[in-house]
């Protein structure tokens, strides 16, 4: 897609956020409500209001990072917390699990919504999303979420020509779900796995991987980095370390994935 049909794209969005008035945006801290974020600022300014959701499955460099993104758009936000973890249906880690968290999540911005006169919410569902198996999307559509990135057709790849092109610093920044997401399907949910998961995905930060999943297959760690730092992480003293490290964190067991992380790796392999 040219650079004139994403300006055009974005002034089409922008025009349709300011016929809608107060928006309230479900920003995750990813690129894509990251967008949705920026342009809804663009368009109304302090009119709009971006909302995080948090409970122990977002780690907390996800959080800060959220909060520096709001602040780099000069936008407001709030961060809710939420209680999934309170939930049996959420904690048993059914193919579902993302449909009872993103319920309990519409729920909460609604009632925001209707005592602080937000006349939409809005997310940063995009035209890629469409397709895929995603309960949680069936939530955010009982919820009458807005989908502003679908309804002007934006791909994840258009998404990142738009925040490149807007000079925003983290047009490239690795989607990152929720920690929840790295315990295998049917395998319960618990806090100490969640804090396991997420200091294992520190240390790799930490050590300069950027793109890091930490997969919790019945108590062993999965790690799966891009395709281009496999190598360097089964490099022997490497991965010696980051064994030790992770089983003094509880793993009972440490492999690398050598495919390198692949999206959605958790619904093909156990």
């Amino acid at each position: 897609m040219s650079d004139d049909n994403i300006d055009e794209k974005r002034d089409l969005i922008v025009t349709a956020m300011r016929e809608r008035g107060r928006i309230l945006v479900a920003f995750s801290g990813g690129v894509d409500s990251g967008l949705v974020l920026r342009l809804a600022h663009d368009a109304i300014g302090d009119e709009c209001l971006a909302v995080i959701a948090d409970s122990p499955s977002l780690p907390r460099r996800e959080l800060e990072a959220a909060r520096k993104m709001a602040g780099e758009i000069g936008a407001r936000l709030k961060v809710l917390r939420l209680h999934e973890m309170e939930r049996e249906d959420y904690l048993e880690n059914s193919g579902l699990r993302c449909y009872f968290c993103r319920t309990e999540l519409g729920r909460e911005l609604r009632a925001i919504a209707a005592s602080d006169g937000f006349n939409t919410i809005a997310d940063g569902a995009n035209a890629s999303d469409l397709g895929d198996y995603r309960p949680g999307m069936k939530a955010s559509d009982e919820s009458g979420f807005w989908h502003p990135l679908i309804e002007f057709g934006l791909t994840k790849e258009m998404v990142r020509a738009m925040t490149g092109g807007l000079g925003l610093s983290w047009h490239d920044k690795p989607s990152s779900p929720c920690l929840s997401s790295r315990i295998m399907t049917g395998e319960r949910i618990t806090e100490e796995k969640l804090r396991m998961i997420e200091a294992g995905e520190d240390l790799l930060h930490d050590m300069g991987y950027r793109l890091v999943r930490v997969r919790n297959i019945r108590g062993a760690a999965r790690i799966e980095v891009s395709k281009e730092d496999v190598p360097r992480l089964t490099e022997i003293s490497t991965f010696d370390e980051v064994e030790n490290k992770l089983k003094g964190l509880g793993f009972l067991s440490v492999t690398v994935d050598t495919q390198g992380y692949r999206q959605g790796s958790m619904n093909r392999r156990v």
